[in-house]
Order: structure tokens, then sequence, then C-alpha cells
């Protein structure tokens, strides 16, 4: 006699990892997705962006259509509405020919200052960023946290003590007196060793060295050419700093021969203001848009090398 048996139906077990839609997962419900806030969005972004590029761009909007206005049409039109007749050229000859063409002076000074400055200030960072990435000598690291002092450190808590040394040294009302401090820059000292960590391999120096190339050499010929993006970039923010700086000469020049073109421009304003000159007031216009000229000028000359300068060190 044959039993009959009863196959009973195979019991499925769920794969690893895998969630029954009858019942909450083992990690526990899950959460709402969060949306992002209005300002992180697409739109909000633009919008912080537009009002950034909108905030920039307007004064200097201002100070164009301000420059091509006579004197009369400057006080009697809106700032930012173009006067009754083109005034700019003339507006710039007697920018150039007032007082003995003391504002060409001005100019001619702050290049010197900014230009040659920020070009030894530049050799001297990148020298200095090079030797403390490169190098090995006693208090190596103490040394650059006294470099990162000075980057914490701003420039006008700095000027009445220059002024004080600068007096010691008989440096006062002198060219020097300006000129010398913009060789020192320590913020460029700290770019020029995080480019040159980047930048520099260390297996090249030492290929160098086993070949003969002593250490100024093979920084000469090998790794101040690799340099090349954050020399352009530490020389447009050293050109930049020494560009505009104010206070530095307010407190150490009297003689206006020696003016950089922000101080002459802050007289010509203040002339403007306190003994009632207004034709003073036009030529701080008009002289306020020609310095601001070469700084775009060069800007736009160099940012294919302060682009790739900025991003050093990015990707690895």
């Amino acid at each position: 006699m044959i039993k009959s048996t009863t196959l009973s139906p195979p019991v499925l077990t769920p794969a690893p990892g895998h969630r029954s839609g009858a019942g909450p997962s083992q990690d526990g419900p899950r959460r709402p997705r969060r949306r992002p806030s209005a300002l992180l969005s697409r739109t909000g972004v633009t919008a912080m962006l537009a009002l950034a590029t909108l905030y920039t761009l307007l004064p200097l909007l201002w100070l164009v259509l301000s420059s091509t206005k006579s004197r009369q049409d400057l006080f009697a039109t809106n700032g930012f509405a173009p006067g009754h007749g083109f005034a700019l050229i003339g507006n710039l000859h007697h920018l150039f020919d007032v007082d003995h063409r003391i504002y060409l002076r001005w100019m001619a000074n702050t290049l010197l200052y900014a230009g040659v400055g920020a070009l030894l200030a530049t050799v001297f960072s990148v020298a200095a960023g090079y030797a403390f990435d490169k190098l090995a000598f006693p208090a190596k690291e103490k040394l650059f946290a006294l470099v990162l002092l000075g980057v914490m450190v701003p420039g006008t808590a700095m000027a009445i003590p220059l002024y004080l040394i600068a007096a010691k040294v008989g440096l006062v009302n002198t060219f020097w007196g300006v000129f010398v401090p913009g060789l020192v820059f320590p913020f460029g000292v700290y770019l020029a060793r995080v480019f040159s960590a980047s930048y520099v391999p260390d297996e090249v120096l030492e290929a160098a060295r086993i070949d003969g190339a002593g250490e100024f050499k093979a920084f000469r010929r090998i790794a101040f050419p690799m340099l090349a993006p954050a020399f352009v970039t530490i020389f447009l923010f050293q050109f930049t700093q020494i560009w505009n700086s104010f206070f530095l000469p307010l407190v150490m020049l009297s003689n206006q021969k020696l003016y950089p073109v922000n101080l002459g421009l802050y007289v010509w304003y203040s002339s403007a203001l306190s003994q009632g000159h207004p034709q003073d007031y036009l030529l701080a216009v008009v002289g306020s848009l020609v310095s601001v000229a070469p700084l775009l000028a060069l800007f736009l000359m160099l940012q294919r090398y302060w682009k790739s300068g900025m991003t050093a060190g990015a990707v690895k």
C-alpha cells in the first residue's frame, strides 16, 4: 500500500538587504528628503550673484557717467543720468594740466610704489616660500608661524609703528618711507609656500641636485619657471594692495610731490568739502576714474595666469 505525501510549498527567504514593502524596514521608516532652501536653489544663487555684480558695478557706472559731465551738470543732474554734453575730454585736459601737472606726478609715484615695490616683494615672497617648503633649516616652522602672525595683523595697525621707526632712521617724508614697507608681504610668503608644494615636485629638485646643481641654481632654473602662475598671482595681490594703500602715505608724507594718487585725490576731495572749491570735486571724480584704469588693464592682461594660479592644488 502506497502512502501519499503532501508536498508543502517552499519557504522563500528574502535576500540580504531586501526590504519588504509590507512592513517598515530594519533601518526604520524613511525620512522625507529636505528640500533645499530658497537661498540655495539655482534661482536664489543667481539672484545673489546678480546683486553682488550690481553692487560692484554701480559705483563704477556712477564714476563713468559723472566724469563725462561738466561741473554744473555734476551737481544739477542725477548721478546716474547723463549730462547735457560730453565733457570727458575737457575734464581730462584739465586734470592733467592743473597745478603744474601734479596728477601725472602722483600717478608716476604710485606706479613706482606699486609696480617696482610689488615686483620686488613678489620675488622675495616666492624665494621665501620656496625655502620654507623645500629647504630644511633650524626653527623653520617657528619662523613660518611668525609669518602667519604677520598675515593676521592688518596693515593699518602697522602704520604708526612704521612711522616711528622711519622717524628714527630719517625716512619720514621721503620716497623710501613708503616704498620700503611695501617690500614685505607675509601673505605672499604663505601663498608661495602653498604653490611650491603644489607645483614643484621634490623628485625634480633631487635629480637636479644629483646632477650637481646648487640650491640657488635649482631654484632659478627649475623651481622659478614652475612657479610662474604663483608669481603672477602674488604680484597682482601686492600691486593692488600698494596701489590702494592710503593710511601709511597719509601719516608718512607731507610733501605733495611724493603723494600717491589715492592721497592726492583725498586732498582734492577734502578741499572741495572744507574750502568750498567745487572744481576740486570734479577733479577728484575724474582722477578716480583714471586711477582705476591701470588696475583693470593689469588684471585683463594677466588674468590667464592669475586664474591658473588660483586653482593650484585644487585637483590631486
